[in-house]
């Protein structure tokens, strides 16, 4: 954690670096010294990797249940399959939204001919916590490629709104409570006022040189504002960010393993049911899975 220098800025937090299923990528959120941004509880930088010739992406078959994980990749390409049927090649500009609800599994892979030379892979994974009232809806599966989804363009500020709505313009991704999810490319000496109408927001820097007020928000980490207060973005030189938030969680929420809940119990009962085999398979990708080989300990909001 980085200490601020500017009085709209209440934290800035450095990504850790994790290995997921073998695979490298570097964690924003959860952390801590902040939980959520809104409704987003989970941010994972994935690369950027270029990984050998024969070599891929391998997120085996894994449980989820009351959230929603939303991919968004700047390179390379991930083949999502879940328990509902969907087989999705995931391209750069696309988004996937797929809300878990009471209970999906899928995997993650890259294709077999991005494995020939070699898969490259840069992107982010997030999760977002569903409120109350929809944990326990039917899950589903979104799909929006990049022509979809609306591009704002002004004073050498590139904008694509991914999920939810600011500046003026909304996604059709649909979601489940009030959150905003936009990538941003800022040329050198491009300005950007962050949103102010949502509650919580943050600034995810990818790559760049960026500055709030006096603090320099180096790429791989997340900036937390401070609710009410005006901030806005300055780019020392080409960058790319993305800007995350929206109305507070309507509760504590509860996170162990891949599982987020404001209950417990309703974690420890997924955490049974996936030892158990009780979890739906995955069309196309029955044999392997992930195992859970932990008992349930919590992390709160």
């Amino acid at each position: 954690m980085t200490d601020p220098l500017d009085p709209a800025i209440d934290l800035i937090l450095e990504a850790k670096p994790r290995v997921i299923d073998g695979f490298s990528v570097g964690r924003a959120l959860p952390s801590a010294a902040r939980r959520s941004v809104g409704p987003f509880v989970f941010v994972d930088h994935m690369g950027p990797a270029q990984l050998g010739a024969g070599h891929g992406l391998d997120v085996r078959p894994h449980p989820h249940i009351n959230l929603a994980t939303v991919t968004y990749l700047f390179e390379g390409e991930i083949l999502h399959r879940d328990s509902l049927g969907n087989a999705q090649v995931i391209s750069p500009g696309a988004i996937n939204w797929m809300t878990a609800g009471r209970g999906i599994v899928h995997s993650e892979r890259s294709p077999d001919a991005a494995r020939i030379d070699g898969a490259r892979m840069h992107g982010l994974q997030l999760w977002v916590a569903l409120p109350t009232h929809a944990e326990e809806s039917a899950p589903s599966f979104t799909h929006h490629p990049k022509s979809t989804l609306p591009e704002l363009s002004d004073g050498g500020v590139r904008m694509r709104v991914l999920a939810g709505s600011a500046y003026g313009a909304a996604s059709p991704v649909p979601v489940s409570s009030p959150l905003f999810y936009v990538e941003v490319e800022l040329a050198a000496g491009a300005r950007l006022p962050l949103p102010s109408d949502h509650e919580e927001r943050a600034a995810y820097v990818v790559t760049g040189d960026v500055k709030c007020g006096q603090s320099t928000l180096a790429p791989r980490t997340l900036t937390v504002l401070v609710p009410g207060k005006g901030a806005e973005l300055y780019a020392r030189e080409p960058s790319r960010v993305m800007l995350l938030g929206g109305a507070p969680l309507d509760g504590p929420r509860y996170m162990f393993w891949n599982f987020v809940s404001s209950s417990k119990e309703r974690i420890e009962e997924a955490a049974r049911d996936w030892k158990a085999g009780k979890f739906p398979l995955v069309p196309g990708d029955e044999k392997e899975h992930i195992p859970l080989d932990i008992e349930p300990h919590f992390a709160q909001r």
